[in-house]
């Protein structure tokens, strides 16, 4: 295998460390490769902890129903923000990247608040989560 094939698809092959992998690269190439590989993970992070929800709202089809429902509304959300806020570069070179890179920014926010889901504290009437 050439070297530089090697290279280009080490960001791939690397996915689940993508967390660490360096992005600074240069090329356009590396840069699709590398924002492709960060929203990957942070789509996969997601993921889990929307199953791990689900999972504990067995028991409550209908905070079950509404989880898919926001999740639904929140997906929609979040490709139409990154739509918007990635118009200006719509066409040019940076535009995947650009658009990678917002799809990944608000997937690690909802990650977040699904973290947040999954450790509240017993007695906490917010959270709609119950613990396990």
């Amino acid at each position: 295998m050439r070297p530089i094939l090697l290279l280009a698809l080490a960001p791939l092959l690397l996915a689940p460390l993508a967390q660490a992998y360096d992005c600074n690269s240069s090329t356009q190439t590396d840069m699709t490769l590398c924002a492709n590989a960060l929203n990957k993970a942070a789509d996969k992070e997601l993921n889990t902890l929307y199953q791990q929800i689900n999972q504990r709202l067995k028991d409550q089809p209908h905070s079950k129903k509404l989880l898919v429902s926001a999740q639904r509304a929140w997906l929609a959300f979040r490709d139409a923000e990154c739509r918007f806020s990635t118009s200006g570069v719509e066409g040019g070179s940076l535009y995947p990247v650009a658009y990678s890179n917002c799809i990944t920014a608000l997937t690690k926010t909802r990650v977040e608040s699904f973290k947040q889901y999954l450790k509240c504290e017993e007695g906490d009437l917010s959270c709609p989560v119950p613990r396990q």
